[in-house]
């Protein structure tokens, strides 16, 4: 018997399918996928196959990263497609252009892999293994021959409902059409996969609920995102209540539009309230327009690409989530809940999470509302740290990685058609976002 009372079932050899190795652990997405499989790896074999990552001395550190943790890495021998954001040009939009005539989503087409898909034929006809595990919903495109294997889809956004809320804010006649094309394309894409899976795993009530109603999605169940609250230690930093802090991967089109619309419909008349408000945006990626436009922007400093977020999350007064497009749950919030930071959220920012408007975070409407919002919560910041600890409780009851890890196991036994295991409780080190 384990610490605290778990009885392992039979170990299980699962294989992984997925972009790229999930390290370092500076995406939402990346921090999911490793602190859930790195826990399962201490009780079950894991292959995890996947594409190279885009760096190669990342490449090379994640693959020793999850070697060490006892996963099995098989590379593909092919580089990820760069992100769009970072990458528009000629080719990029003739790729688009070409797009019209696939009946696939761009986001699917667009990681079509011949390699991969003869990789995971090959391990399937050759290898002896309980389940297929399919990081990334657009990986599910793999999968459409019949297999004699159960497969779990990991849906960590339900991806249509982001694209309706981009054709929902678009205003340009021709991008609208596009967008929309994109939007019925992944809707048609999701049904399928969802009703591919095995099991559908989603990471909120919400899109759980989302799955089942609009895309008839069979056997749901809920791992919620995660954080590791005690790698947040509240050590008395004092906190600067005049920065706020944007903290998000800025090669993802959401969180681009967000602080974009932050800066120029939300922070000048929090500025006219509160003139020595400053704006610290930390994340990777930025691509080079959003360099040249915070170059112009006074009291707005862009931090990029840093190892550990963990001092800004200390040292800031309060987190705005400017979100007007998104899915799935904010890791950010759960991280900024951790750290004691105050949050201030449009609602669709928020959402996905056990968290209450009003009780763990200021929340608006609008971008435009997060103004009197942040200015509420600036003038009456005991108010906001009182909120915060509300917050960080509710984090810590609903939102440790461990628990979580096992709510996945429980998906892996059921799908194979046997009973769930008793609650796991047995610790790793923990670990955090760079």
């Amino acid at each position: 018997m384990q610490p605290g009372g778990y009885i392992p079932q039979r170990s299980l050899r699962v294989a992984v399918v997925d972009e790229e190795l999930p390290f370092p652990l500076n995406t939402g997405k990346r921090i999911r996928t490793y602190n859930l499989l790195t826990r399962l790896a201490r009780r079950h074999r894991i292959l995890f196959l996947c594409h190279q990552n885009g760096c190669d001395d990342e490449f090379r550190t994640a693959k020793y990263r999850l070697q060490a943790c006892g996963i099995e890495c098989r590379i593909i021998d092919r580089k990820l497609p760069a992100q769009s954001v970072l990458s528009r040009g000629p080719v990029f939009y003739g790729k688009l252009a070409l797009n019209l005539a696939s009946p696939q989503p761009y986001l699917v087409d667009k990681q079509r892999s011949r390699a991969m898909q003869a990789c995971i034929d090959a391990t399937s006809r050759d290898e002896q293994f309980d389940l297929w595990h399919c990081e990334w919903t657009p990986y599910a495109q793999f999968f459409k021959r019949p297999a004699d294997r159960p497969l779990v889809i990991d849906a960590h956004n339900v991806e249509s409902l982001i694209w309706q809320r981009y054709y929902q804010i678009e205003r340009h006649p021709l991008k609208r059409w596009y967008i929309k094309q994109q939007w019925t394309k992944l809707q048609r894409f999701e049904r399928w996969a969802f009703a591919r899976a095995t099991r559908t795993v989603t990471v909120s009530d919400a899109d759980k609920r989302l799955a089942e109603q609009d895309f008839h999605a069979r056997s749901v169940d809920v791992v919620a995102n995660g954080v590791d609250v005690g790698s947040y230690a509240l050590d008395g930093t004092e906190r600067s209540t005049k920065t706020l802090l944007f903290l998000g991967s800025l090669d993802w089109r959401p969180n681009l539009d967000g602080i974009i619309r932050f800066i120029d419909d939300a922070l000048p008349a929090i500025r006219q309230a509160e003139p020595a408000i400053r704006l610290q945006i930390v994340g990777r990626k930025p691509p080079a327009w959003l360099i040249e436009r915070i170059r112009g922007c006074p009291g707005v400093e862009l931090i990029a690409d840093v190892e550990d977020v963990r001092p800004y999350l200390a040292a800031a007064g309060v987190m705005v989530v400017p979100l007007r497009i998104g899915g799935g749950s904010r890791l950010k919030i759960l991280e900024a809940a951790a750290a004691g930071l105050p949050v201030v959220s449009t609602r669709i920012g928020a959402e996905g999470l056990h968290l209450t408007a009003g009780q763990h975070y200021f929340a608006a409407e609008t971008i435009e509302g997060l103004a009197v919002s942040v200015v509420d919560a600036v003038h009456d910041y005991v108010r906001a740290l009182d909120m915060a600890a509300a917050a960080r409780r509710q984090v810590q009851l609903h939102y440790d990685w461990e628990p979580l890890s096992c709510q996945l196991e429980r998906t892996w036994y059921r799908a194979l058609g046997e009973h769930s295991p008793q609650p796991c409780l047995s610790k790793l080190t923990p670990v955090h976002s760079a």
